[in-house]
Formats: structure tokens, C-alpha cells, sequence
């Protein structure tokens, strides 16, 4: 059976390209306005948008003064905006443009939806600056004083009202809400009552002129504004052909979604710019379910719904997301400076959460399992630091390191150097004798190299850590960390297990940029060489004998898959609940070149069936602070139950491999 052909389009997965344009203009000049306008309409649609907002009173320009007491330039701007909506749908776009328009004796600042070759209905603007460089007062009319709901335009009857919204029906969840630059900057803007009554996409036509620090103000304000509102807010301000008597503006447009920035044009250019971004409504509606604050909250009115269709079509993803959120290491800050920043803050929450912890129970020594490896080397940086706060002496931290069958000698190496320069009390427990007497116990074969042979090891290696806290009256420090959580990667009763988890919300991506960050920035010398060189040390549990040569035979990729796969999953299918073929066309999309798409679906479903059968491990793990966004608690972010199905989505699974069987089988 064929897989249908929009089972990947982008607005099955809730994607809309939304373009804000600042377009070269003229003063007045309706003719130039108009040409320019469907110029950056036909631009837009061939950059896959199917939305494109432009800026306030762009049909005339803003900066028209007294002009727009001429009835000619206001007779102009009507018969303009009938000329626009069939540009506008021989283009294949929707619009927001801006216009004056007279209604009942009265001039109001406006912006029209326009699509299918209709004015969908008409915004006016709300709140008029009347202080300082601009007194729109002068010339128009705030909405809440406009007593008519619709207008006649070329013989149909089109709604108006600041009450409006646009609701898409051929893009579930699409919902249109628009205001108009002033509005933005009111202490309630109407775009959060819009929001509260299911407005997903905010658009703001605007004419904002530049002063010095302005644009920086501007940006925060868009940003925090898709950020309270949980939905996407574009921005589309006025260029620089608007008039310079007093005053000049740059075109400073954006889009933003849910406190990101995802498109922003350049400034102060007399071309025509434009900022263009994937919209993914999909999620702004799973950030609302999941947010008790926004379902608990309601809007002040009502407000009209005007259905409209979206036009454009599916264009198909092979073009790529212009979103720049989307990376291959969601989990890890692209800027470096920005991920040094994230590092630190980890770092403090996990030694700071350890620290309470210590300061809580009255210990003052603690066990942890070292291996030479990322996960141990980490959690060990965060205990030192944890002893520093709570003012305890590093010798009361106790880093076992346990060798079995299949330790290597560079791992050994380097957590015994690790400890000689933290300073921490260092202690070797080889296991291999008392697991072969456990196989002869329980009557296993030890050339027999399955789970029983590799758990035992760990469960011993828990069993000695737990004892010898016990002992030295202290607390076992885990070492595992959230992607091998997510995936059931751990040991029961084994490694699974700890009095305190502090590597329980980091993932895996991002531990080795961890450890990197603390070499370059907390060490120096010995230390730091010694840190670089276990974060270049392949991942392994070191469970299965080494190779004739001592080399290591076990690597954990290579038995479940690449951890920056599944660290991708992770994050697309817990943090926002994103259904399996969403997922897969983002890794598609992300990984494209490196892995093919054969390989992203076929540890995809290694992800799905061990996120659903690992459950249990994730309802009895011990206490460990959140750092970040996803988090797996069972007593906070994650309560899944244990015994949970994974056939449905299993089944779309099967749905996404056969339509990457299909595209290989086409010429």
C-alpha cells in the first residue's frame, strides 16, 4: 500500500511559511506602492511562503501627514487594495496590507486580510500615539470608537473590527490575529486577548521609526510578546522610503516564535526586504495544552471568526526549513559563547542540587563508581564542586573505580590521574573474581556473553559502591544521564541506581561538551589534558572482553544508535510531543547528508520501543535535579505509565518506512 502523498506535506505537520516584508515604497505614490507590493507577493510565494504581512499604511506609506485628508489618495488606497487581492491570489499567497480607510465619516488605520482574491475582513488599529514625533489622533480614529462591523467593498459585505479573527481551514490550528503597531506597545496589547481566544499567529503591520537603542527594544518586544502570548508573532515595519522630515525608518522586520527569534531582515534599506520562517502551529498548540496558566486564563470579549483558505498548496519539504531553530544538537547552544553560558548553569544546578542535598542529611562523604568515562567524569566534577559548597573536603569523596572483563587501560588511566588532581580519595575493587564466582553461583556460563554476563557487573559495581557508602557513612552519587534514562540504558538495581542522581537531566549530546567546557574553563594542566582526553573516548559500558590487541570490542552506538539520533527524538517527541513522522522529517531535514533516511527510521523505532518498554526503570529512579527543558522525573516532568503501549505510534512508524521504501524504488 502507497503511503498518501501528504502524509509529510508541511501542513499536515503544521507548518506554515510566513514571510514579513518591508517593501520599497514611495510617499503617496499608490501606483509605485501597488507594483512593488506584488513584487515582494510573487518573492515570497517563490520562497514557499504562504503568508506574507506587510507593513501599516504600506499602500500610501505612513508618513502621508495631512494627505490623508485627500479624498483622492484615500479613494486611490481603496481601489489599490481590490487590485492587491487578485495580485495576491495570482501570486498564491495570503496578505496583510495596511491602508486608510474612510468609513462612516470617519478615517481609521487599517490592515486587510487578503486571499482567494478577497479582502477577508479589515483590522482597525486600536491605540494612537499622540505624544512626541507622531499624533495619529490628528488623522484617524481609534477602533473601539468604530460603531460599523463590516463594509461594502466591490459589492460583498466584509467584516471589520478589531475583533476578528482569521481561521484557516485548510491548516488545522491556523488562527490569524491582527494588530497594528501602537498595539504592540499598550500594556495589555490586544494580541493577548486574540491569543487567549486561539489566535496562533499574531501579525503586526507597523511603522515603527528608528531612534538610537530602539531597535533592540523592538526585538525584545516581539520576542517576549510570542513568548507570553505561546504563539508565533511577525513584524513587518516600514522602510526607508518613508519620508524623512523629521524622522527616519529602517524596515525592521521579524518573526518570532514562543521567545525565539527565527527571521530577521537587515536595516535601513531601500529594497525591499523580507524576513521568512517555518511557523510550526502544531506546536504552539501542544505548549498551550501542556500550560495550565494559559488554559486557565480567558479572553476579555468576544471575538467573530472569518474562515478563510490558505493558498499555496503543500509545497514540499525538499526545500528545506528556514527556521533557525532547527539543528542537529537541540539540546546544545550552536553560539559558543552562549553554550559556555549553559554549561555553567548545569554545572551549578547539578552541584548546587548535590550540595542541598549533602547539607540536608548531615553526610559528609560520598561514593561514586569512576570510569574514565564521560557520564562518571562528569558527575564526579559535579560532586567536587558540591563538597566546595557545602565547605566539605575533597578526600571525603571516594571514586571507585572497578575493573571487569572488559575495562580498557586508557579509561583506568585516566580516572586514576582524575582523581589524583581533584584531590579526591581514589580506590580500586576489580570485580572480575567475585562475578566469575557469582556465575558459578547461579550457574552461568561465562563465555556466555548476554545480558546475565553484562548486568551482573553492573549490579556488582552497585552493590560495592552502595556497601562502601555504608561504611564511610556516606552517599552513592550516580552517574548515569538522561538520554540513557530515555532509553532504558542502565541496569536495574545496577547502575540504575544511586542516593542522588545529578547527571539525571543532562543528556548525552551535551555531557561531552561539558567536560570540555570544564577543561578549558575550571582546570588547567594535568587536569585539563586529562578531561580532553575522556571526552575523545568512545561511549562503551565496558561490560564484553577486549580484543586479542586490548582494544575496546564494545561500543554503545553501535548496539542502539547514534546518540545525537536520539537525543534529536528526544527532544521532538518529549518536549513537544510531536508524533513519529514530524520527528522523522525534522532528523530527515537536520541530518541530511549524514545519516540516510533508512538509517534516521530505523533507530527511530529502536527510540520509540525502548522509550515505551524502559518505563519502569524511569518510575523507580532515584532523585536527580532538572536542568533544561526535558526532563523524565516521575515525580515532576514525566508519568507515563509503565506498562504503556507503543503501538500507535509503532504504526506510524511502519507508515514512514514504506514511503522511504517507495522513494527508493522511484527512478
Amino acid at each position: 500500500m502507497d503511503v498518501p502523498d501528504l502524509f509529510l506535506a508541511p501542513s499536515s505537520l503544521g507548518f506554515v511559511r510566513v514571510a514579513a516584508i518591508g517593501p520599497e515604497l514611495r510617499v503617496a505614490d499608490v501606483s509605485f506602492n501597488v507594483e512593488k507590493i506584488g513584487d515582494a507577493f510573487r518573492s515570497a510565494a517563490a520562497a514557499g511562503a504562504r503568508l506574507a504581512l506587510l507593513p501599516e499604511l504600506c499602500i500610501t506609506a505612513y508618513s502621508c501627514g495631512d494627505l490623508f485628508f485627500q479624498p483622492l489618495l484615500l479613494d486611490e488606497a481603496r481601489e489599490a487594495l481590490l487590485r492587491l487581492a487578485a495580485m495576491a491570489a495570482d501570486a498564491e499567497v495570503a496578505a496583510v496590507v495596511g491602508l486608510p480607510l474612510a468609513v462612516d465619516g470617519r478615517l481609521y488605520n487599517c490592515a486587510a486580510l487578503l486571499a482567494g482574491g478577497a479582502v477577508q475582513g479589515i483590522v482597525p488599529k486600536g491605540f494612537l500615539p499622540s505624544t512626541g514625533e507622531f499624533y495619529e489622533e490628528r488623522w484617524f480614529t481609534p477602533a473601539n470608537e468604530c460603531a460599523a462591523t463590516s463594509i461594502t467593498l466591490a459589492g460583498r459585505e466584509i467584516p471589520l473590527g478589531s475583533d476578528l479573527l482569521f481561521e484557516a481551514g485548510n491548516l488545522p490550528g491556523l488562527v490569524l490575529g491582527i494588530e497594528i503597531c501602537e498595539d504592540l506597545w499598550a500594556t495589555i496589547p490586544p494580541s493577548c486577548n486574540m491569543a487567549l481566544a486561539g489566535a496562533t499567529l499574531l501579525l503586526n503591520g507597523s511603522a515603527s521609526n528608528e531612534l538610537l537603542g530602539k531597535a533592540e527594544y523592538r526585538r525584545d518586544l516581539v520576542r517576549q510578546q510570542s513568548a507570553r502570548t505561546l504563539a508565533a508573532y511577525a513584524y513587518a515595519g516600514a522602510g526607508s522610503g518613508e519620508s524623512t522630515t523629521d524622522l527616519v525608518w529602517s524596515g525592521h522586520s521579524m518573526i518570532a516564535e514562543y521567545g525565539v527569534t527565527l527571521a530577521e531582515t537587515p536595516r535601513f534599506s531601500f529594497d525591499t526586504e523580507m524576513a521568512i520562517a517555518d511557523v510550526d502551529v502544531q506546536r504552539l498548540l501542544g505548549e498551550r495544552l501542556r500550560s495550565n496558566t494559559f488554559g486557565s486564563a480567558a479572553p476579555a470579549g468576544q471575538f467573530r471568526r472569518v474562515p478563510f483558505t490558505l493558498p499555496g498548496g503543500d509545497r514540499s519539504l525538499a526545500g528545506g526549513f528556514l527556521r533557525s531553530t532547527l539543528t542537529r544538537l537541540p539540546f546544545v547552544p550552536a553560539d559558543p559563547s552562549q553554550r559556555a553560558r549553559h554549561c555553567r548553569e548545569i554545572f551549578d544546578i547539578q552541584s548546587t542540587g548535590l550540595a542541598k542535598r549533602l547539607r540536608h542529611t548531615g553526610i559528609k562523604k560520598a561514593t561514586i563508581g569512576l570510569s574514565g568515562g564521560l557520564d562518571s567524569t562528569l558527575a564526579l566534577l559535579a560532586t567536587v564542586r558540591a563538597f566546595d559548597i557545602a565547605g566539605l573536603p575533597h578526600e571525603g569523596i571516594v571514586a571507585i573505580t572497578m575493573p571487569g572483563f572488559g575495562t580498557t587501560a586508557r579509561t583506568r588511566t585516566n580516572a586514576e590521574k582524575l582523581a589524583q588532581e581533584l584531590g579526591v580519595t581514589f580506590r580500586t575493587i576489580p570485580i572480575t573474581d567475585v562475578v566469575r564466582q557469582h556465575f558459578r553461583d547461579i550457574g552461568h556460563d561465562e563465555n556466555v556473553h548476554d545480558v546475565v554476563y553484562e548486568n551482573a557487573q553492573a549490579r556488582e559495581r552497585t552493590q560495592i559502591l552502595m556497601d562502601v557508602a555504608n561504611q564511610i557513612g556516606g552517599l552513592v552519587v550516580g552517574t548515569g544521564d538522561l538520554s540513557e534514562l530515555a532509553l532504558g540504558w542502565a541496569t536495574y538495581n545496577g547502575d540504575h541506581m544511586s542516593m542522588y542522581h545529578v547527571c539525571a537531566g543532562v543528556p548525552k549530546t551535551l555531557v561531552r561538551y561539558l567536560v570540555d567546557w570544564a577543561a578549558d574553563e575550571e582546570f588547567q594542566g594535568e587536569a585539563a589534558r586529562v578531561l580532553h582526553d575522556i571526552s575523545a573516548t568512545p561511549i562503551s559500558p565496558e561490560l564484553l572482553p577486549l580484543g586479542e590487541d586490548g582494544a575496546l570490542e564494545q561500543k554503545t552506538e553501535d548496539a542502539i544508535g547514534p546518540y545525537e539520533l536520539h537525543d534529536f527524538f528526544l527532544y521532538h517527541a518529549i518536549r513537544f510531543g510531536f508524533p513519529p513522522r514530524k520527528v522523522f522529517a525534522l532528523a530527515a531535514q537536520a541530518f541530511d547528508g549524514v545519516y540516510a533516511r533508512e538509517t534516521i527510521v530505523k533507530w527511530l523505532r529502536v527510540f520509540y520501543r525502548r522509550f515505551f518498554s524502559q518505563q519502569f526503570k524511569r518510575s523507580a529512579m532515584p532523585d536527580g535535579p532538572k536542568v533544561g527543558s526535558v526532563a523524565l522525573s516521575p515525580r515532576g516532568d514525566w508519568r507515563m505509565p509503565s506498562d504503556a503501549s507503543a503501538a500507535v505510534w509503532l504504526a506510524e512508524i511502519d507508515l514512514i518506512e514504506r514511503l522511504v521504501a517507495q522513494e527508493a524504488d522511484r527512478p
